[in-house]
């Protein structure tokens, strides 16, 4: 039987702690996370048990949970576990937020389960959902560095048109999360994967 996606009852953004981490390529999920939680007037306080930032709101009506796991990246799926199984929720009621080499600063793409693209938030979430993949994903892209270092580029901070082209990105991603609980995920879906940045 095919699984569907639900309405997302937990939302990821992925990234890593600390102020040397802040607004690199690699936290563009917590960058996005965040954004989202002053959209809904919401604070993340550390919840220890679930290794991670986590605060509770609505969405359309709809209640939702936003995490940020602050276990360092190639952790995540520890604190997304724990939450999953707290409060008994199933993967395709996931939505993670990360970012994604294969794309170029300000693409977006929302999609429903598919590979994890050599992620290693993505690869630990899966391992702790029992190998299950079975969960809405926001790709924001960073693109390819222009060496083959991956390690500088993505920790490190986007140029300047690279951050203008992302910070527009992520207030479109942030209008088209809010549309899932309003609209249709297939309208939504086509709100976000349709940014286009000017001249682009």
């Amino acid at each position: 039987m095919q699984v569907k996606p639900s309405l997302p009852k937990l939302i990821v953004g992925l990234g890593n702690p600390g102020a040397q981490y802040e607004h690199t390529r690699h936290n563009l999920g917590v960058d996005l996370l965040r954004l989202l939680s002053e959209s809904m007037h919401l604070e993340l306080k550390p919840e220890g048990r679930f290794f991670g930032m986590l605060g509770r709101g609505t969405l359309g009506g709809q209640e939702v949970r936003l995490l940020f796991p602050t276990t360092f990246m190639n952790e995540s799926g520890r604190s997304v576990g724990a939450v999953c199984s707290f409060f008994k929720l199933k993967p395709e009621e996931l939505l993670v937020l990360h970012d994604d080499l294969d794309l170029p600063p300000g693409q977006l793409k929302l999609k429903f389960g598919g590979g994890l693209a050599g992620h290693n938030g993505l690869k630990s979430i899966v391992s702790q959902l029992s190998n299950n993949q079975n969960f809405l994903r926001l790709r924001l892209g960073i693109g390819k560095p222009p060496s083959h270092d991956v390690i500088s580029w993505v920790l490190g901070r986007p140029q300047a048109q690279d951050q203008e082209a992302i910070a527009l990105a992520l207030e479109h991603a942030k209008e088209g999360i809010a549309q899932l609980y309003t609209t249709t995920l297939p309208k939504a879906t086509s709100f976000i994967n349709g940014f286009k940045l000017e001249g682009a």
